[in-house]
């Protein structure tokens, strides 16, 4: 295939998911055609991007070299699968989150693509295993899963199938760095994948410690966003402990090892995140943040400003 071919990339699903895709791969000088099956939303995601765009570049914040008006150039909306496949060297799947409507999308793609053309999943919770095993050829595919939001956190986890081929991996590696995510490969697949499974730790721990009365939920969120997260935005776990010992990791261990095996073996079980003692948590949590659309939104608006400062940030250093 020649590079002149790749340059097209189709976005299966014009949901959130679907139209920050579009938009990271715009940004990288991607054509991406946008496919939705509900006639018109395609069209819609379109509208809804260049409000975004530009609203993007007013803060001086818009992705890539090109400006709004050259990456909306980019992008075209269909409601035929068949159109909206034609010349792409990459699909990236954003359907609903649902095991059965994931296969038969891809059963669908196979059908209308060659084989060279690989299949991405931005599935967060289900193993490429299952959402491919449908499909024919399996060594084109993979998950790639994007934090949300994925146009200021710019992590994708790179999930292969059992039987995905490694130039695979690698290509599309390469295609996420040159759109300026941050991916990462796991060596094989795990329910909760990487991010979720770290993060699933956290959450047990600070629930637990909530839970038995050992702090409140406004200061274990402190312990993280005035702690552990602010080391953990620009260096991870290992780094930080390399760092934080003379001579290194090994010297790390050797000084805290017992106390770290000391601590995890000391955790409870894992926590009850529904009954009585989960209602008290939801309603400390709620009094801090009320849970109407108003309140919760502009939560949502402030952590989208300060992730986009945080990016800026971290692009400059």
């Amino acid at each position: 295939m020649s590079s002149s071919n790749m340059k097209t990339i189709t976005v299966i699903g014009s949901g959130l998911i679907g139209r920050s895709w579009a938009m990271v791969f715009v940004s990288g000088g991607y054509s991406v055609k946008i496919y939705d099956n509900q006639p018109g939303q395609a069209a819609n995601a379109i509208t809804e991007i260049r409000k975004q765009l530009e609203e993007l570049e007013e803060a001086h914040m818009l992705r890539g070299e090109l400006t709004a008006k050259q990456q909306l150039a980019l992008l075209s909306s269909y409601d035929n699968l068949a159109q909206a496949l034609e010349g792409a060297f990459f699909v990236q799947e954003c359907v609903f989150e649902q095991l059965e409507v994931k296969q038969s999308v891809f059963q669908d793609i196979e059908r209308l693509v060659g084989k060279d053309i690989i299949l991405s999943s931005s599935t967060s919770c289900l193993v490429p295993s299952n959402v491919f095993s449908k499909v024919q050829n399996r060594s084109r595919c993979l998950v790639s899963h994007p934090v949300n939001p994925p146009y200021y956190v710019k992590l994708v986890e790179l999930i292969p199938h059992p039987e995905t081929a490694s130039t695979v991996m690698d290509s599309t590696h390469a295609l996420m760095t040159k759109v300026g995510q941050a991916p990462v490969c796991l060596k094989k697949e795990i329910d909760g994948f990487a991010l979720n499974r770290v993060q699933a730790a956290i959450i047990a721990e600070s629930w637990r410690l909530v839970q038995d009365g050992i702090i409140s939920v406004k200061d274990i969120d402190l312990v993280m966003s005035e702690g552990l997260g602010m080391r953990y935005a620009f260096i991870g776990p290992m780094e930080t402990m390399h760092l934080n010992a003379p001579e290194g990791l090994e010297d790390y261990m050797k000084r805290y090892g017992q106390g770290i095996q000391r601590v995890l073996t000391s955790f409870g079980p894992v926590p009850d995140f529904f009954g009585e003692g989960a209602k008290g948590i939801v309603n400390e949590m709620c009094e801090l943040i009320p849970s109407d659309q108003k309140h919760l939104s502009a939560r949502k608006e402030r952590r989208d400003q300060l992730l986009m400062g945080l990016a800026k940030l971290k692009n400059d250093n």
